[in-house]
C-alpha cells in the first residue's frame, strides 16, 4: 500500500482501533452524532470469544461467531471501515501509523483492541500450548484434535490420548467440559476402533477450585459437574513447563509429567505487545490506565475501553459487559466535549452477572435481583443470553440450529469439521469390517494367528 495520510475531514474524526465488543458499542453509540468515524481492525470480521470453545470442539461454524464488520454501515452511514494494524501512535500529531504505510488522522481516538492469552514465562508454553483467542487459534485446536484421533483409529491406541486446559475460570471449564461430552457421547459411535477409557480431558488450576470469581456453592457444583463428565481434575496444581509432548505440573511440591497431544490455554492474559509502543501509560498486565470517564490518563482526546484499559482505582472484571458499557460511555462522553455540553458523570460499572456453562442442562449462573443458579435452569438461560448477544441474525439463526442438534437431539453427531493432513499407516495393515483396530500389535498377532490356521487346515 502506497504511503497516504487521512485528511481533510468537514466533521470531527473519532478513529475507533478495535472492533470488539467495547468497539462496536462506541461506533453505534456515535451513529446519531455529527461526526465521521472510522472503525479499525486487523481483521474485517468481529469474533463472539465466548463461543470459540465450541468452534474448537467442532460444534460451531466458524461462520456463526463472527460478523462482517464491514456490515456496520448496513444501518450507520457515518462510519467506515479500515483493515489494518496500527504499528504507532504519534499523539502530538493526533496520527496513527498502520501497517503498509497507511496514515491515518483522528480528533478523538477510541483505543478498544482487547487483549492476549498471557503465558506468565512458563517454559513451552508459548510455543507448544494453544490458546483461544481468534478464530484461527479454534481451528487449530479443532483440526489437531481430528487428526489426532484419525491417525489412532488407523494406527491404534498404543498409548493413552490426552487433552489438557490450563486454567478453571470460565473459558478452561467450559472448553473441557465440551471435549468431555465429544468423547462421552460422540465418539462411541463415530470412533468405534478407539477406547474411550484411554482419551483423558485433564482440567488444571492453580487455586484449589474452579471458577474463582463465582460463589462457592456455584464452584462446588461445576466441580461435581466436571467430575460426573470424567474430566480428569488437576487442583492446587501448577504448571511448571509445557513440552511437545505434554505438560511438567507440581502438586504439593510433587512434579508429574503428563503426557498430551493437545494443551489448550486458557490461563490468564495480557495487552498485545504492540500497545508499547503507542505512546500510552501502561498498568498491570500492559493493560492502559484511564481515569473516571475512560480517558486515557494524561490525554484529553484520546480513550480507552474494554480489557485492554484499567482504572487504578477501580479495575473492572476482563468480561464483554464492562467493554459493552465503556464504550457507550466513551461515545457519550465525545459527543458531549464536541457539542458544548456537560459530561454525564463518572463511569460506573453496572454488574448485570455473570455465568459459565459445563455442558448439556449443566451451568452456573449469578445475576443481578435473581437467585444464584445451577443446572437446566442456568443453562437455558446461557443459551439465550449468548444467542441474543451474537451480531446479525443470521449468525443467531446458526448458533441457534447448531447448539440445537448439539445439545437437544442427541441422535446427532454430526461433526463440524475442517481439513486433517493424510494418515499415514504405522505398519502395512489390511482391515476388515470386523477388525477391531485397537492397535497394531494386535492386529498383526490377528493376522499372524489367521494366516497360521488357513496354512494348517490346506
Amino acid at each position: 500500500m502506497s504511503e497516504s495520510t487521512a485528511t481533510g475531514q468537514k466533521r470531527p474524526h473519532v478513529v475507533v482501533v478495535g472492533g470488539g465488543f467495547g468497539g462496536i458499542a462506541a461506533v453505534r453509540k456515535l451513529k446519531r452524532a455529527d461526526v465521521d468515524v472510522t472503525l479499525i481492525d486487523r481483521h474485517n470480521y468481529n469474533t463472539f470469544n465466548p463461543l470459540l470453545y465450541q468452534v474448537a470442539t467442532a460444534s460451531l461454524n466458524p461462520g456463526d461467531i463472527t460478523w462482517f464488520l464491514r456490515a456496520i454501515r448496513a444501518k450507520q452511514s457515518n462510519v467506515r471501515f479500515l483493515k489494518g494494524t496500527v504499528i504507532a501512535m504519534d499523539h502530538e500529531a493526533k496520527t496513527l501509523h498502520l501497517d503498509g504505510g497507511l496514515d491515518v488522522k483522528y480528533d478523538q481516538l477510541v483505543i478498544a483492541v482487547g487483549v492476549t492469552a498471557n503465558f506468565f514465562g512458563i517454559p513451552g508454553a508459548e510455543e507448544y500450548s494453544m490458546p483461544l483467542y481468534r478464530r484461527s487459534q479454534a481451528l487449530a485446536v479443532r483440526d489437531k484434535m481430528f487428526a489426532s484421533l484419525e491417525d489412532a483409529a488407523i494406527n491404534g491406541q498404543d498409548r493413552d490420548l490426552r487433552i489438557i486446559v490450563v486454567g478453571g475460570g470460565a473459558t478452561g471449564v467450559e472448553t473441557a467440559g465440551a471435549f468431555a461430552e465429544l468423547r462421552n457421547n460422540d465418539m462411541p459411535t463415530t470412533y468405534p476402533e478407539l477406547d474411550t477409557n484411554r482419551v483423558h480431558i485433564t482440567l488444571i488450576e492453580m487455586l484449589p477450585h474452579v471458577l474463582g470469581p463465582f460463589h462457592p456453592k456455584l464452584r462446588d457444583y461445576a466441580r461435581k459437574s466436571l467430575e460426573k463428565r470424567g474430566v480428569d481434575l488437576r487442583l492446587g496444581t501448577a504448571v511448571k513447563e509445557v513440552r511437545e509432548d505434554g505438560v511438567l505440573v507440581e502438586h504439593d511440591g510433587e512434579q508429574e509429567f503428563l503426557p498430551a497431544g493437545i494443551v489448550v490455554w486458557a490461563s490468564g492474559i495480557t495487552a498485545h505487545s504492540t500497545v508499547k509502543e503507542w505512546a500510552v501509560p501502561q498498568g498491570r498486565g500492559g493493560r492502559i490506565e484511564t481515569d473516571e470517564h475512560l480517558r486515557v490518563k494524561g490525554m484529553q482526546d484520546v480513550f480507552a475501553i474494554g480489557d485492554v484499559s484499567v482504572s487504578p482505582e477501580e479495575p473492572l472484571p476482563q468480561l464483554a459487559q464492562p467493554a459493552i458499557q465503556g464504550g457507550k460511555h466513551v461515545a457519550k462522553v465525545i459527543a458531549a466535549e464536541l457539542e458544548h455540553k456537560s459530561l454525564p458523570k463518572p463511569f460506573k460499572y453496572k454488574d448485570k452477572g455473570t455465568m459459565a456453562t459445563i455442558g448439556r442442562s449443566s451451568a452456573v449462573a449469578e445475576i443481578k435481583f435473581m437467585p444464584r443458579l445451577t443446572g437446566f435452569p442456568a443453562w437455558i438461560i446461557w443459551v439465550a443470553l449468548h444467542i441474543a448477544t451474537l451480531l446479525g441474525n443470521r449468525n443467531r439463526f446458526a448458533t441457534l440450529i447448531n447448539l440445537t442438534a448439539k445439545y437437544l437431539v442427541w441422535g446427532s453427531h454430526n461433526a463440524i469439521v475442517g481439513e486433517t493432513p493424510p494418515v499415514v499407516a504405522n505398519t502395512p495393515l489390511t482391515l476388515d469390517a470386523h477388525s477391531p483396530r485397537r492397535g497394531a500389535a494386535k492386529r498383526a498377532a490377528a493376522a499372524k494367528k489367521a494366516s497360521s490356521k488357513v496354512t494348517a487346515e490346506k
